[in-house]
């Protein structure tokens, strides 16, 4: 099969690229500088660019079936990716798989993730929705700045549990969809295969990384302000914030057994996610 990756530089994207790769699948993979990515057999790098939404939709011609995803730090998740879909109808793609994240379901329509949602649900092609929880990357990403310079987790999540996953395992629900048809038409919520709060999270990095790394339960107004000095835009770091109140509320701890049900896998444990990473804290 011809499959197109959506950001395929990126978290998910990238394991997405490594797994259709292994099983034989010719890879299309959009980068906003595809001609600075690396060459490989079976892996075709071209444009794809959410400051010019339809630049490189072309592609779409040449392929079977496409993965997509908004790049983190946007918003305006439709004004990227609806022109996307719309090609994609166009040309009568075999599947779609588009991720967006859990709890998309409750936002209200006019929302821009669940926006994208619905375009697609009424698009007439074979697709799939993945929502995929936390991810535990995020703790050598996004939040590895306080670990790093003061041993902490600054987080304003309270004493939540949440069902984070591994990007690893998202990727591999996403390269099972795109190259068959069993799920087909339907969207899915993502966990991981158990569900811990950010104290318990503090207590596994420490483990593996030898440091004394703590929780520290910030106000959310301190968070927001954190983010955008770390470069993040005030709507994107307010979205965050709005998200991390759910997440506050519980929204993010119930465990679904999606992950086994579509790969046949168990899905990666957190401990097994803080030791493949501990040179990341380290």
């Amino acid at each position: 099969m011809k499959v197109f990756v959506y950001g395929g530089s990126g978290l998910v994207g990238g394991y997405l690229v490594k797994e259709l790769q292994k099983k034989g699948h010719e890879v299309f993979a959009g980068s906003r500088k595809p001609e600075a990515q690396t060459k490989e057999t079976n892996l075709n790098w071209v444009v794809a660019d959410s400051k010019d939404p339809k630049k490189g939709i072309e592609i779409l011609e040449s392929v079977d079936a496409a993965f997509f995803l908004s790049p983190p730090g946007e918003t305006n998740q439709y004004e990227i990716l609806s022109p996307w879909i719309e090609k994609a109808k166009q040309v009568g793609l075999k599947k779609i798989v588009l991720m967006t994240a859990m709890g998309v379901d409750h936002a209200p329509p006019e929302a821009p993730f669940r926006k994208t949602e619905i375009l697609l649900e009424g698009s007439g092609l074979s697709w799939n929705i993945i929502r995929p929880n936390w991810f535990m990357q995020n703790f050598h990403t996004f939040w590895i700045a306080g670990i790093k310079q003061d041993q902490k987790i600054y987080f304003p999540g309270g004493n939540a549990n949440v069902s984070f996953i591994d990007a690893r395992d998202i990727a591999s629900v996403a390269s099972v969809l795109l190259t068959t048809n069993d799920f087909q038409k339907q969207a899915l919520t993502l966990t991981g295969k158990e569900s811990i709060d950010h104290y318990q999270v503090a207590k596994h990095l420490s483990s593996v990384s030898g440091k004394n790394i703590e929780y520290n339960d910030v106000d959310p107004k301190v968070f927001e302000n954190s983010l955008v000095s770390a470069g993040l835009s005030k709507d994107y770091a307010a979205f965050l914030v709005m998200i991390a109140g759910a997440l506050k509320e519980g929204f993010s701890a119930p465990i679904l057994d999606t992950v086994k049900k579509i790969t046949g896998n168990d899905p990666i444990s957190f401990q097994k996610y803080a030791e493949d990473h501990a040179s990341a804290w380290k």
